[in-house]
């Protein structure tokens, strides 16, 4: 086994790991009228007269159809938004689409059912909230006069700004009537579960699609201080920066913060985070003769700028040795081409393994897309540049023009695996030298 297949391989095993069915089947079960729904105990038509499963995110649809396996027909009825591309048949839930990363009208109307949903919930009724990453863009509900043209531009400005995942998120829930746990305002005083795959580093509950069921720790002050921190607010729409405003001088009411009553009757739960990418990458590459450093299931920065530190840190390790991190890096974007974090990333370790033949990289999206393209990410080694160049495509070139995508392309280093129905942030792998021995598993 080459390393280009051996990392492959490792990364095939951390996406098996991420599978949604087994990370929801394991918190949510039926025996008989009993639901034992992430440790919280329910009886049907004792406790509970009606379960609505509700739910947002790349991985949500698959959540579904896993939660209908479990539960039958427990579930009274339900909606869920996901990605185009990432719907997974159900029975009882619906399935809709919509844009992402920037949100779009069919978002938009799919956020006003969950909420008029939600709100028809009783005291009796249990909610059943799917949450997985991507969930923020696909349920735009901006607060009026915002609109939904006005949260696309800020959106995008925030985003080719290199803005962070909270710092985004941060913005979205305070032009938002459903975000910051506003859907669990709106479906008050049923009881709510949310069952969470994170996709984000740490697992905060309020960032991770921006929180529709969690209380909200930030503030109109601090979206207005994102804004100016990234160099958008004069970009924005005005009817962004007065909503903002007249929220930090207390004349638009908050969202619901830590402490507030209506959480008593809200369980948040995560099922699923990065640390189970990681551990199967780990495992995967010792068996396959390896051996495993994970570095962090923190990464974070810029793209460009974390590859090359990891491919640093990766030559100093004895041989053979494979550097596991996983988390989400950022890219601020200053050129017209088309890519995303992993695949910039991707293009930036092409450069500093060039002429190398002891390293290879791998960068990739648990999720199967990165950027607006249909690839997860990229996987170089020392010939990458070279190959590129032989398509007529200068690696120099397209770092600058962040033309990450074309560049993988031309030489065949794009790793593609369509929509994997799952979120669990992205995996980096640098593998340095060739295994000597290869394990039984192989």
């Amino acid at each position: 086994m080459t390393p280009r297949e051996a990392a492959c391989e490792i990364w095939r095993s951390a996406l098996a790991a991420a599978a949604v069915s087994p990370l929801v089947r394991q918190a949510v079960s039926r025996a008989g009228g009993r639901l034992d729904l992430a440790g919280l105990e329910a009886q049907l038509g004792r406790d509970v007269d009606r379960v609505l499963v509700l739910g947002c995110g790349k991985a949500a649809a698959a959540m579904a159809a896993a939660v209908e396996a479990a539960l039958g027909d427990a579930v009274t009825a339900g909606l869920v938004v996901v990605k185009d591309g990432h719907a997974t048949p159900t029975a009882r839930i619906r399935v809709v689409a919509a844009g992402h990363p920037v949100p779009d009208a069919r978002g938009e109307t799919a956020a006003r059912r969950l909420l008029e949903l939600a709100r028809g919930a009783g005291e009796r009724d249990l909610v059943l909230f799917l949450v997985s990453g991507g969930g923020s863009a696909l349920i735009p509900a901006p607060a009026p006069p915002v609109t939904l043209a006005d949260k696309q531009r800020v959106t995008r400005l925030l985003l080719n700004a290199g803005a962070t995942i909270g710092e985004l998120n941060a913005v979205r829930k305070h032009l938002s009537l459903i975000k910051g746990g506003q859907l669990a305002r709106a479906a008050a005083p049923a009881r709510v579960v949310s069952l969470v795959l994170s996709d984000v580093i740490g697992d905060p509950l309020d960032v991770i699609a921006s929180g529709p069921t969690a209380p909200d720790r930030s503030t109109f002050a601090d979206a207005l201080a994102v804004l100016e921190r990234r160099g958008v607010s004069a970009g924005a729409a005005r009817t962004v920066r007065d909503r903002l405003e007249a929220g930090r001088r207390g004349e638009v009411e908050e969202t619901p913060k830590p402490g507030d009553p209506l959480f008593a009757r809200v369980h948040n739960a995560v099922i699923g985070n990065n640390a189970l990418v990681a551990e199967a990458a780990a495992a995967r590459a010792a068996a396959l003769g390896w051996r495993p450093h994970v570095m962090t299931r923190a990464l974070q920065g810029e793209a460009r700028d974390v590859a090359r530190d990891l491919v640093v840190r990766a030559r100093a390790l004895p041989v053979p040795s494979c550097l596991i991190a996983s988390g989400e890096t950022t890219v601020t974007v200053h050129g017209p081409g088309l890519g995303g974090r992993c695949q910039e990333f991707a293009l930036a370790a092409a450069l500093a393994v060039e002429d190398d033949h002891d390293l290879v990289v791998l960068a990739a999206g648990t999720d199967g897309t990165d950027g607006p393209t249909e690839a997860a990410g990229g996987l170089v080694d020392a010939g990458s540049c070279r190959r590129a160049a032989a398509a007529g495509v200068d690696a120099r070139a397209a770092l600058e023009a962040n033309d990450a995508n074309r560049f993988l392309a031309a030489g065949g280093d794009l790793v593609v695996t369509g929509p994997t129905n799952t979120n669990l942030l992205d995996l980096y792998l640098v593998l340095h030298g060739r295994a000597e021995r290869v394990g039984d598993e192989v």
